[in-house]
């Protein structure tokens, strides 16, 4: 049975290492240390490393240099979502390398945030693709690839959760090949190649004078986390989830419509569905209506 270090953080890592944990020995899981989260700001474990500690998996949470951990032999590493840059010897440690479970069919959207970038960029296709990693940004040559449509109710989070699971099976599907020399990685190209940088403070304020795909695309891909914002009546929401509402009621500004609020971009109307205003809970965006007296307003 092949040896296997699983490099990995959030959740949608967790179905490899539950693929690689059934058909492998996963000698070590190396994951991003305890950060603090929430209002008590407290220490919070990765899911990554909760689910790894759960079933009996030897846990690593270098601050340092990954140099240190290269004290045992691996037959291949497998990366996915783990959040910081392998050197070349940590890439030459397994003997076969290491694999990457990148959620783009590359080369397009190589880069931090495949995912969020699709759908700002309005995408309806994106996939997975398993590269064995470079060290260059996802260059790396291909074992396969597997394309995925993208839904119109998708958001980060949802595109994110079904492309996991295609990537794991995607993964175990083609490992075994790999490490017997059946399949070798074909060179990929750079024709076509755009770049997902990784989401910043400056993609997440929304412009009612935008596109209104635009706009959506926005929001998708910035929903649930960290969301798109807002100013409404010169306060800043977070704006998680929009659908095209008929016409504008007008540009930068606000209305109630069917009972929901309805904002004007550009030509048209967008019904703010999921919200969350400063200091509260996520809540629809009628129920966010009903906790108001006004009845129309300001936007941007």
């Amino acid at each position: 049975m092949s040896r296997v270090v699983f490099f990995g953080t959030p959740e949608e890592a967790l179905p490899t290492l539950r693929a690689l944990d059934r058909s492998h020995d996963v000698g070590l899981v190396v994951t991003r240390p305890d950060r603090p989260r929430g209002r008590s700001g407290s220490p919070v474990a990765p899911p990554v490393k909760s689910w790894a500690m759960e079933h009996g998996l030897e846990v690593a949470q270098p601050e340092g240099p990954l140099e240190e951990l290269m004290n045992d032999g691996y037959d291949v590493g497998v990366v996915v979502a783990y959040g910081r840059i392998l050197s070349k010897p940590v890439l030459e440690w397994p003997s076969h390398g290491i694999l990457n479970v990148h959620f783009s069919l590359l080369p397009r959207w190589r880069g931090a945030a495949p995912v969020a970038r699709a759908l700002m960029a309005g995408d309806t296709m994106t996939g997975v693709t398993i590269i064995r990693l470079d060290r260059g940004v996802d260059t790396g040559p291909v074992l396969t690839a597997q394309a995925v449509d993208i839904r119109p109710e998708d958001d980060v989070g949802a595109l994110k959760g079904r492309l996991s699971v295609v990537g794991a099976q995607l993964l175990i599907s083609v490992l075994g090949s790999y490490l017997d020399g059946g399949l070798v990685p074909v060179p990929q190209s750079d024709e076509g190649a755009t770049l997902a940088a990784r989401i910043g403070p400056e993609d997440r304020p929304l412009d009612a004078d935008d596109d209104p795909a635009v706009f959506l695309g926005r929001v998708r891909g910035l929903s649930p986390a960290p969301g798109a914002t807002l100013v409404i009546d010169g306060v800043v929401h977070k704006v998680l989830a929009a659908v095209v509402d008929g016409e504008t009621p007008g540009a930068g500004a606000w209305v109630a419509r069917g009972g929901w609020p309805v904002i004007g971009v550009g030509e048209r109307g967008v019904r703010l569905v999921t919200l969350q205003a400063p200091g509260r809970r996520v809540q629809s965006g009628d129920a966010w209506l009903h906790g108001r007296q006004q009845r129309s307003g300001k936007v941007g």
